[in-house]
């Protein structure tokens, strides 16, 4: 039996264990032996299509004191190159579901202008596909062209591929030299149309339909230049009404030894002002993920593809956009222009994250848009700014290279709501939130560590504990944050930015100690040498 002395001490002992282990750091460990997969460049990719100010008084503004004799505008080229944007998806879209190449191309003035159905005003087709070709290559991106599966015809969708690609000979690649381009573009990516499970979308057909028509488009384009690569529309439809699964699992099926991607798309909001919601949306594209990555598993065990690769995912649309989502805001030349916040960069740094940690099966991203319309850069007659989810966008596509890494994280966690994703769609919950969210690339002996403190009153001290090898050198550190979640930067304002910090000393060891602040997006760049 306990003597009565005894129970103050052992009270005491028990409070310090509580009080030691509640004070306990947090911990990310990593082991540059547990590999996820290559990280492909063409995650790091935008999106420019023929909606509102994105083209014409954005990229390209035809008069401007801003613009060189192109008609391009040099503000914006010089913003968009220090994007280090690596592949970008044109020309549209749902603008793209209505648009026939043609129209864009020859003398400027004798071009017809269209209405545009899809946006809602007028296009003057002044810029078109060698517009876009010469664009892409003065800012060092890739294009990546989506041909017209809803109005469009498998002979339109044929001839643009010899329009872009073959070197001479039939008339349309005749027709390019005319116009000014002897040699082919080379076009190396092709989506076989935009969202075609989408009601909304000119020219809508169901899976079947779709597979049969996108299926003969293939046969033409491959026939004319048998080097592209394929992206099928995956769902974009994630609505109570729709079965995105039973659409993406009838494409998968019936375009399996046809399609190289399958494009999945997702915008996210917060509607409800719900920061901690809000700021988990990127653990709902990574289900999303899971999911289709399991279809494609299944159907590549019975496709006949010889040697070529797997069919991977593109999520090439993403985006935070709810704002400009009422009716003045959706249609007419200022369509979809969202001011980004703090916490709009934190969940685009969210998205990147998940993209890396699935870099086995996620080939290719496609932020929408590159200026403008829900877009990282913003312009006006006088000048741009550079939007708060910049810079996350930057820091990636300069640095995060090599093989993604599986790494362990362990700290504190929270649960959410039910909350919309999205206008019109459905709800969903998270639980075990981690605080932190993590993700880790390894090349050639260079650690990149991205880390999202989700919390947004609280620093979180962490320990960084190499399971193999040991850090090195200094570690470089870069933060992206700002006094407060709202934080917005506008013209002659940069609350939101890239700030380099001082620099972590380490000499040879396997663990080491850094505090991550309170709604912030880190990056640390150092060495673990084995």
């Amino acid at each position: 039996m306990m003597k009565k002395g005894l129970k103050p001490i052992l009270l005491l002992a028990l409070i310090g264990l509580v009080l030691q282990a509640g004070s306990q750091n947090a911990r990310i460990k990593i082991d540059i032996e547990r590999k996820i997969g290559e990280v492909d460049k063409h995650l790091y990719g935008n999106f420019v299509e023929h909606l509102g100010r994105c083209v014409y008084g954005g990229i390209y503004e035809e008069g401007s004191t801003l613009s060189d004799d192109k008609g391009i505008r040099l503000d914006v080229l010089d913003a968009a190159k220090d994007l280090n944007v690596s592949i970008t998806r044109y020309p549209g879209g749902n603008f793209v579901s209505n648009y026939h190449w043609k129209d864009g191309i020859g003398p400027k003035d004798q071009r017809p202008p269209r209405m545009e159905l899809a946006w809602a005003r007028l296009e003057s087709n002044r810029f078109g596909t060698d517009e876009f070709v010469d664009y892409a290559k003065r800012i060092g991106t890739e294009p990546y062209f989506s041909v017209n599966m809803g109005t469009g015809t498998i002979e339109e969708a044929q001839q643009w591929v010899e329009y872009c690609n073959v070197k001479s000979g039939p008339y349309y690649a005749e027709l390019r030299k005319k116009n000014g381009n002897a040699e082919p573009f080379n076009i190396k990516y092709w989506s076989l149309g935009n969202e075609m499970d989408g009601f909304w979308q000119m020219g809508h057909l169901n899976a079947e339909d779709y597979s049969k028509k996108a299926r003969e488009a293939a046969k033409l384009m491959k026939l004319t230049s048998p080097d592209i690569k394929l992206i099928a529309a995956g769902s974009s439809n994630y609505r109570p009404e729709a079965d995105p699964n039973e659409w993406n699992a009838t494409v998968l099926h019936e375009l399996r030894d046809v399609i190289d991607y399958l494009a999945l798309h997702m915008y996210v909001g917060n509607t409800e002002n719900n920061y901690y919601d809000f700021i988990s949306t990127p653990r709902v594209l990574e289900e999303r993920t899971r999911v289709v990555k399991g279809m494609i598993d299944r159907e590549m065990q019975m496709a006949n593809r010889g040697n070529r690769p797997p069919i991977y995912i593109a999520w090439d649309e993403y985006n935070i956009w709810y704002r400009a989502r009422g009716e003045e805001t959706m249609a007419g030349t200022r369509a979809l222009e969202e001011h980004y916040n703090l916490e709009d960069a934190l969940v685009i740094t969210g998205f990147l994250n998940a993209f890396v940690r699935n870099a086995d099966i996620v080939k290719m991203a496609n932020m929408a848009q590159l200026v403008n319309v829900i877009a990282p850069i913003f312009t006006n007659e006088k000048g741009m700014f550079k939007q708060t989810i910049y810079y996350p966008l930057q820091l990636f596509a300069k640095n995060v290279r090599g093989t993604a890494l599986d790494v362990h994280v362990d700290c504190e966690t929270y649960n959410t709501d039910r909350f919309p994703i999205g206008l019109g769609e459905s709800t969903t919950q998270q639980t075990n939130v981690p605080y932190l969210d993590v993700s880790a690339t390894y090349n050639n002996g260079e650690l990149i560590l991205c880390v999202v403190n989700r919390n947004k009153d609280k620093s979180i001290t962490t320990d960084l504990i190499s399971q193999e090898g040991q850090f090195t050198g200094d570690v470089e550190v870069y933060e992206v944050n700002g006094p407060d979640i709202k934080s917005e930067n506008d013209f002659g304002k940069t609350a939101v930015q890239t700030v380099n910090k001082p620099a972590i000393k380490v000499t040879m060891a396997d663990k080491i100690t850094y505090s991550f602040p309170p709604h912030s997006f880190t990056m640390l760049k150092g060495k673990i040498l084995k």
